[in-house]
């Protein structure tokens, strides 16, 4: 049709489809220049010469056509290819007016016609070509097509019925076919009114069908937006939960079993306790014994015990929490298809982190006890007091449901001498001081905690922020269609009048 129209092969022509692989824009060569700026399809690559880039676009040079009018030849847009298929689609929204060609064989098929909706839909300046019509079937298949064309509110194209017909040597179909689809289009192009006007009536049609074409990527937005707010609430309750299983487990007095209750009934049952608060010089001898004998301070195991209870507690919130969140997103298809197998899992890294984070704490802890310490010496009244010793008493009542120390059946070893340990420690600071101590030392391994916790659920958060959701793009959308409509409005495109176009002869 196109080689015909300008009589020359400007577009390869082929009985295997498709035969188009690359756009081809043939214009008089008064407009090539206009054409190579790149203002229309910023996105194809401009070349003189063939090519089987489906990113370029050919310009051909063609004496034959009026200045002003182009054509542009796509792929078919029922292409077998995909990639066809969508450049024919990104084409055909460049075009002004769209000479839409069928045939006989295949006016009648689906994908056509749902192309012909959009164009109506879209405003767009159509005609179309009925081509290959048998000499005895074009009453009847002509009369058909145009019935289809009025049930589909397209009864006012422009229809071009030309006859099944040879070809000459050049593949062209000959001048007399050709005639009236030539005529058709130079009265176009030569009356600069009418060519303006199928521009503004194309133009406005496209802008107009902005605004419910926007409406539904705004729901769709809107839709994204909640999608991505429902996976965050399910990390974020995943961890909430590994936050809860932290504290409660601080709490609840579970961590003063096993290790930590062997140690500490070993701590305040040799009496290492009251030596270490009651005299320096029994801490020292204590020290001394303990590298002779071969023997750990009953203080030190008591401190690895409750780190490594910690730990283990930590990692195992982390742990659950990491294979709740990633449950939770498995059986959502949006949440699936941005999980990897790592997310489902604590990081690498984490029982590392989880052993820094207990250990600092720790260190935190005895500061504290330091600048207690520090207010209290007149109450103390020169006594001297280990540091470390009471630091691990705090750390027990962190961990107790009842007291400060844990009492009755958890604890029921050396009363004595824990109630002699009490005494000391509430002259040294007061009788609430510890409490307070144990107070504050929570709330700081539970900010710890919880800031580790925040850091895991990150590896989720982080995904969702990589998907560049705004805060709210389905607003975003709606305002700038809402723009677009006011100004297509206000610059009148069309007026109040429709587009006439010329008649069809023969």
């Amino acid at each position: 049709m196109v080689n015909s129209f300008v009589r020359a092969p400007v577009s390869p022509a082929g009985v295997l489809r498709p035969t188009t692989r690359t756009p081809v824009l043939v214009c008089n060569p008064a407009d090539t220049q206009w054409f190579r700026r790149g203002e229309l399809l910023p996105g194809l690559t401009r070349t003189a010469e063939a090519t089987a880039d489906p990113n370029s676009l050919q310009i051909v040079a063609a004496p034959a056509l009026t200045p002003g009018l182009a054509f542009l030849d796509a792929p078919d847009i029922d292409s077998v290819v995909d990639a066809n298929r969508a450049l024919a689609a990104q084409l055909l929204a460049a075009a002004d007016l769209w000479l839409f060609v069928t045939t006989a064989a295949r006016y009648a098929d689906a994908v056509p016609w749902e192309l012909l909706q959009t164009a109506r839909f879209r405003g767009t300046v159509t005609a179309l070509v009925l081509d290959r019509v048998p000499p005895e079937a074009t009453e009847e298949v002509t009369a058909h097509l145009l019935e289809m064309l009025s049930i589909h509110g397209l009864h006012n194209a422009p229809l071009f019925v030309l006859p099944e017909t040879e070809i000459d040597s050049q593949g062209l179909l000959s001048e007399g076919v050709m005639a009236p689809l030539r005529d058709w289009f130079g009265r176009i192009a030569t009356d600069a009114a009418t060519r303006a006007a199928v521009v503004r009536q194309t133009l406005d049609g496209a802008l107009a069908a902005l605004v419910p074409a926007v409406e539904g990527l705004a729901a769709a937005a809107d839709e994204q937006v909640n999608t991505a707010d429902a996976l965050d609430d399910r990390v974020r309750a995943a961890y909430r939960n590994g936050r809860r299983t932290v504290s409660q487990g601080v709490q609840d007095g579970r961590l003063l079993r096993g290790e930590v209750l062997a140690r500490w009934q070993e701590f305040v049952g040799t009496g290492e306790l009251l030596r270490t608060l009651e005299a320096r010089v029994g801490r020292l001898r204590d020290r001394i014994v303990a590298a002779f004998t071969g023997r750990p301070q009953p203080g030190r195991e008591l401190k690895s015990a409750i780190e490594a209870n910690l730990v283990t507690l930590i990692r195992g919130a982390a742990a659950d929490a990491a294979d709740s969140a990633y449950t939770g997103w498995q059986a959502h298809p949006a949440g699936a298809a941005l999980l990897e197998p790592s997310l489902g899992r604590p990081s690498s890294d984490l029982p590392e982190r989880a052993e820094r984070l207990v250990r600092d704490w720790q260190r935190g802890v005895l500061e504290l006890i330091r600048k207690e310490a520090g207010h209290k010496r007149a109450t103390a009244r020169g006594a001297a007091y280990a540091v470390n010793a009471t630091g691990l008493i705090v750390m027990i009542g962190v961990f107790a449901s009842t007291a400060f120390i844990p009492t009755g059946a958890e604890v029921a070893v050396a009363g004595g001498t824990t109630v002699a340990a009490q005494k000391v420690l509430e002259a040294i600071f007061g009788d609430q001081a510890i409490r307070r101590l144990a107070t504050k030392a929570r709330e700081d391994l539970i900010s710890r905690t919880n800031a580790l916790l925040d850091a895991e659920a990150g590896r989720y958060t982080d995904r969702l922020i990589a998907a560049g959701i705004s805060a709210d793009p389905g607003k975003d959308l709606r305002d700038a269609a809402a723009l677009v409509e006011y100004t297509r409005a206000k610059a009148e495109l069309t007026g109040n009048t429709g587009l006439a176009l010329p008649g069809v002869d023969g």
